[in-house]
Protein backbone atom coordinates (compact mmCIF):
# COMPACT_ATOMS: atom_id res chain seq x y z
CA UNK A 1 0.00 0.00 0.00
CA UNK A 2 1.76 3.24 -0.98
CA UNK A 3 0.96 5.84 1.75
CA UNK A 4 -0.41 9.32 1.15
CA UNK A 5 1.13 12.25 2.84
CA UNK A 6 -1.54 15.15 2.38
CA UNK A 7 0.90 18.60 3.48
CA UNK A 8 -1.48 21.53 4.58
CA UNK A 9 -1.03 24.99 3.74
CA UNK A 10 -1.37 28.25 6.15
CA UNK A 11 -3.08 27.88 8.90
CA UNK A 12 -3.72 24.23 8.60
CA UNK A 13 -6.72 22.29 7.00
CA UNK A 14 -8.88 21.24 10.11
CA UNK A 15 -12.32 20.24 9.42
CA UNK A 16 -14.20 20.04 6.87
CA UNK A 17 -11.54 20.56 4.89
CA UNK A 18 -10.99 18.31 2.19
CA UNK A 19 -7.53 17.09 3.28
CA UNK A 20 -8.69 16.67 6.78
CA UNK A 21 -12.01 14.61 5.45
CA UNK A 22 -9.28 12.47 3.48
CA UNK A 23 -7.18 11.70 6.50
CA UNK A 24 -10.59 10.38 8.15
CA UNK A 25 -11.54 8.68 5.47
CA UNK A 26 -8.62 6.94 3.56
CA UNK A 27 -6.13 4.47 5.89
CA UNK A 28 -3.28 5.07 3.80
CA UNK A 29 -3.35 8.97 4.15
CA UNK A 30 -1.57 10.64 6.49
CA UNK A 31 -1.58 14.93 7.47
CA UNK A 32 1.51 15.79 7.70
CA UNK A 33 1.79 17.87 11.53
CA UNK A 34 3.25 21.39 10.85
CA UNK A 35 4.90 23.47 13.52
CA UNK A 36 2.89 26.94 13.79
CA UNK A 37 0.61 26.87 10.63
CA UNK A 38 -0.36 30.18 11.45
CA UNK A 39 3.14 31.57 11.52
CA UNK A 40 4.61 29.44 8.44
CA UNK A 41 8.50 29.33 8.82
CA UNK A 42 10.11 27.61 5.42
CA UNK A 43 13.36 26.27 6.79
CA UNK A 44 11.17 24.73 9.99
CA UNK A 45 8.37 23.45 7.54
CA UNK A 46 10.58 21.58 5.24
CA UNK A 47 12.73 19.78 7.66
CA UNK A 48 9.59 18.31 9.02
CA UNK A 49 8.10 17.65 5.91
CA UNK A 50 11.40 15.83 4.89
CA UNK A 51 11.74 14.07 7.94
CA UNK A 52 8.00 12.79 7.18
CA UNK A 53 8.95 11.21 3.54
CA UNK A 54 12.12 9.77 5.52
CA UNK A 55 9.84 7.57 8.01
CA UNK A 56 7.36 6.94 4.91
CA UNK A 57 9.24 6.28 1.77
CA UNK A 58 7.68 6.25 -1.54
CA UNK A 59 5.02 7.97 -0.44
CA UNK A 60 2.43 10.62 -2.85
CA UNK A 61 2.44 14.15 -1.39
CA UNK A 62 -0.59 15.74 -1.65
CA UNK A 63 -0.35 19.55 -0.43
CA UNK A 64 -2.96 22.28 -0.79
CA UNK A 65 -1.83 26.15 -1.31
CA UNK A 66 1.34 27.03 0.28
CA UNK A 67 1.51 22.88 1.34
CA UNK A 68 1.96 22.43 -2.81
CA UNK A 69 4.30 25.37 -2.45
CA UNK A 70 6.13 23.77 0.34
CA UNK A 71 6.49 20.01 -1.57
CA UNK A 72 7.83 21.75 -4.78
CA UNK A 73 10.65 23.27 -2.18
CA UNK A 74 11.18 20.16 -0.62
CA UNK A 75 11.55 18.31 -3.84
CA UNK A 76 13.69 20.74 -5.42
CA UNK A 77 16.36 20.82 -2.21
CA UNK A 78 16.60 17.22 -1.96
CA UNK A 79 15.74 15.41 -5.19
CA UNK A 80 17.60 12.28 -2.93
CA UNK A 81 14.16 12.11 -1.02
CA UNK A 82 12.18 8.81 -1.96
CA UNK A 83 8.63 9.71 -3.27
CA UNK A 84 6.45 8.38 -5.62
CA UNK A 85 4.48 11.11 -7.08
CA UNK A 86 3.46 14.68 -6.10
CA UNK A 87 -0.65 15.97 -6.43
CA UNK A 88 0.04 20.34 -5.91
CA UNK A 89 -3.44 21.74 -5.77
CA UNK A 90 -3.95 25.27 -5.68
CA UNK A 91 -0.29 26.37 -5.34
CA UNK A 92 -0.37 30.13 -3.85
CA UNK A 93 1.97 33.12 -4.83
CA UNK A 94 4.17 33.84 -1.57
CA UNK A 95 5.15 37.10 -3.50
CA UNK A 96 3.46 40.12 -1.78
CA UNK A 97 1.73 38.65 0.87
CA UNK A 98 3.14 39.08 4.18
CA UNK A 99 2.19 35.81 5.85
CA UNK A 100 3.71 33.64 3.04
CA UNK A 101 6.62 36.16 1.29
CA UNK A 102 9.80 34.18 3.19
CA UNK A 103 8.52 31.32 0.75
CA UNK A 104 9.43 33.48 -2.12
CA UNK A 105 10.56 33.44 -4.85
CA UNK A 106 8.86 29.89 -5.49
CA UNK A 107 11.58 27.04 -6.87
CA UNK A 108 10.64 26.75 -10.91
CA UNK A 109 12.44 23.62 -11.42
CA UNK A 110 11.67 20.01 -12.62
CA UNK A 111 10.72 18.01 -9.59
CA UNK A 112 12.10 14.76 -10.58
CA UNK A 113 8.69 13.00 -9.49
CA UNK A 114 5.54 12.49 -11.65
CA UNK A 115 3.22 15.03 -10.49
CA UNK A 116 -0.08 17.19 -11.27
CA UNK A 117 -0.74 20.60 -10.57
CA UNK A 118 -4.86 21.17 -10.01
CA UNK A 119 -5.34 24.50 -10.81
CA UNK A 120 -8.61 26.91 -10.86
CA UNK A 121 -9.38 30.40 -13.00
CA UNK A 122 -10.30 31.94 -10.24
CA UNK A 123 -8.40 31.16 -7.34
CA UNK A 124 -7.34 34.38 -5.26
CA UNK A 125 -3.93 32.92 -4.09
CA UNK A 126 -2.79 32.50 -7.79
CA UNK A 127 -3.43 33.00 -11.09
CA UNK A 128 -4.46 30.20 -13.25
CA UNK A 129 -1.53 31.52 -16.08
CA UNK A 130 1.00 31.32 -13.30
CA UNK A 131 -0.45 27.91 -12.18
CA UNK A 132 0.38 26.90 -15.74
CA UNK A 133 3.57 28.18 -16.24
CA UNK A 134 4.57 26.48 -12.56
CA UNK A 135 3.27 23.05 -13.85
CA UNK A 136 5.86 23.34 -17.28
CA UNK A 137 8.77 24.60 -15.21
CA UNK A 138 7.89 21.37 -12.80
CA UNK A 139 7.44 18.95 -15.46
CA UNK A 140 4.17 18.75 -14.06
CA UNK A 141 0.83 17.32 -16.05
CA UNK A 142 -1.74 20.66 -15.35
CA UNK A 143 -6.07 19.90 -14.13
CA UNK A 144 -8.09 22.69 -15.29
CA UNK A 145 -11.11 22.59 -12.44
CA UNK A 146 -12.09 25.58 -14.36
CA UNK A 147 -14.02 28.42 -11.70
CA UNK A 148 -13.32 26.42 -8.74
CA UNK A 149 -12.06 29.37 -6.31
CA UNK A 150 -8.85 28.49 -4.02
CA UNK A 151 -10.27 24.75 -3.76
CA UNK A 152 -10.82 24.67 -0.34
CA UNK A 153 -13.75 25.27 2.35
CA UNK A 154 -14.88 28.72 1.02
CA UNK A 155 -15.29 27.31 -2.56
CA UNK A 156 -17.60 24.25 -1.92
CA UNK A 157 -14.47 21.70 -1.54
CA UNK A 158 -14.86 20.00 2.06
CA UNK A 159 -15.47 15.83 0.86
CA UNK A 160 -13.55 16.42 -2.30
CA UNK A 161 -13.64 12.43 -3.68
CA UNK A 162 -12.41 13.69 -6.97
CA UNK A 163 -9.31 14.67 -5.20
CA UNK A 164 -8.78 10.78 -4.53
CA UNK A 165 -9.58 9.74 -7.87
CA UNK A 166 -6.62 12.19 -9.03
CA UNK A 167 -4.13 10.71 -6.61
CA UNK A 168 -5.34 7.32 -7.72
CA UNK A 169 -4.70 8.45 -11.57
CA UNK A 170 -1.66 9.87 -11.11
CA UNK A 171 -0.33 6.16 -9.30
CA UNK A 172 -1.84 4.31 -12.27
CA UNK A 173 0.20 7.10 -14.44
CA UNK A 174 3.23 6.23 -12.23
CA UNK A 175 2.94 2.07 -12.34
CA UNK A 176 2.72 2.70 -16.27
CA UNK A 177 5.85 5.12 -16.72
CA UNK A 178 8.02 3.32 -13.90
CA UNK A 179 7.56 -0.14 -13.45
CA UNK A 180 9.16 -1.11 -10.38
CA UNK A 181 9.13 -4.48 -8.36
CA UNK A 182 8.67 -4.06 -4.55
CA UNK A 183 11.23 -6.03 -3.51
CA UNK A 184 13.66 -3.33 -5.28
CA UNK A 185 12.95 -1.02 -2.53
CA UNK A 186 13.50 -3.54 0.08
CA UNK A 187 17.05 -3.79 1.74
CA UNK A 188 19.50 -6.06 0.50
CA UNK A 189 19.23 -8.70 3.76
CA UNK A 190 15.09 -9.00 2.66
CA UNK A 191 16.24 -9.64 -0.91
CA UNK A 192 16.30 -13.29 -1.95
Amino acid sequence: MVRTLLVPGLDGSPAPHWQDWWAATDSSALMVELTDPQNPNPQRWESELAGAILRHPDAVLVGHSLGAVLISRVLTAWPQLQVCGALLVAPAEPEGCDRIHRFAPLHEAALHVPATVVASRNDPWMSFNRARQLAKSWRADLIDLGFAGHINVASGFGPWPAGKLLRTDLLAQIQVQHPVSRHAFQPLSKRQ
